[in-house]
């Protein structure tokens, strides 16, 4: 039988979990138009690229947020592992959007710079109570 302390070190809040699933939909938003409809998506939010280069932020998004759902009713040390590699993963986008926003014109990159901050701040503190 585990002790309550045990039992409390093994806890992952339910809030997290959601978070999670809220991760994995966000992801999937914008993943299958960058995957499927490349050219378009881009235009829709006055990007310039190559369709290959989107279509692979595409599969990065759906290895990141399915990954979010896959792992969803993990122990505590998986989401720790995860939340390594969120905060990585949404504060070097974080970085690299800021900058390409800071030097070009396109309103989008804010919309997503805000959305990737906004992730990375929920894993922060997230990462501070699981860890």
């Amino acid at each position: 039988m585990k002790s309550a302390k045990k039992r409390q070190a093994e806890h992952v809040p339910s809030s997290l979990r959601l978070w999670f699933i809220i991760h994995f939909w966000a992801d999937l938003l914008f993943a299958l138009p960058l995957l499927f409809a490349p050219g378009q998506t881009l235009a829709f939010f006055g990007i310039s690229g190559d369709a290959i280069l989107a279509r692979l932020i595409g599969a990065a998004l759906i290895g990141i947020g399915g990954t979010s759902l896959l792992e969803r009713n993990a122990s505590r040390d998986t989401y720790s592992a995860l939340l390594t590699l969120k905060l990585l993963w949404s504060g070097t986008a974080t970085f690299a959007l800021l900058f390409g926003a800071a030097t070009t014109a396109l309103w989008s990159l804010w919309l997503f710079t805000a959305v990737f901050f906004g992730f990375f701040c929920v894993w922060a503190y997230f990462k501070k109570t699981v860890s």
